[in-house]
């Protein structure tokens, strides 16, 4: 399974479309065996859900996300976990365990206008 998460640095991006870019995680049984880095590409509306389904991401873990995001990612047959924070890998690990919950909710407004925007 690959698992990406929306990274600046190593902690999860509280800004979906704006992060630094994604670690890829595959992920066998319930270890990580993997990790990489892929630079974003550039926010353009619609771009990075089909973009990360490309690279056969199943699951997109992120703090923040807009709602046209999450209704693509969902169309592709993707999990979509909102309102993670923390180490990146700490929260695959939650992940995969079942202990990291999905907050379910968009961003729609924010004080970074823009920001939270698919």
């Amino acid at each position: 399974m690959k698992i990406a998460v929306a990274t600046d640095g190593r902690s999860v991006s509280m800004h979906f479309g704006h992060c630094e870019g994604f670690t890829i995680f595959n992920v066998e049984g319930d270890k990580i065996v993997s990790a990489n880095f892929i630079e974003n590409p550039g926010h353009r509306p619609g771009y990075l859900p089909e973009f990360l389904r490309d690279k056969g991401v199943e699951c997109i873990i992120s703090g923040g996300m807009g709602s046209s995001a999450i209704d693509l990612f969902n169309s592709y047959g993707i999990d979509v976990i909102t309102g993670a924070f923390g180490d990146a890998e700490d929260v695959v690990k939650r992940y995969i365990d079942g202990t990291l919950i999905s907050t379910g909710s968009a961003c729609e407004k924010h004080e970074h206008e823009g920001h939270c925007e698919d």
